[in-house]
């Protein structure tokens, strides 16, 4: 198992979402790229993170 922490930040609003950008490691390519996540959970947070893990 390997287990990452990917950070994003906002990039833009739409109607009932919210897009986010990864904010990749120095000199590593992003994992996900962009993320929409609904508004009602979202609210007024400028950064999320993401856990991302593994199962082999």
């Amino acid at each position: 198992m390997s287990k990452k922490i990917v950070n994003f930040e906002i990039e833009k609003e739409t109607k009932n979402s919210v897009r986010y950008k990864e904010v990749p490691e120095d000199g590593q390519p992003p994992i996900i790229g962009s993320l929409y996540v609904q508004k009602w959970f979202a609210g007024n947070s400028k950064n999320i993170q993401v856990s991302l893990e593994k199962k082999d």
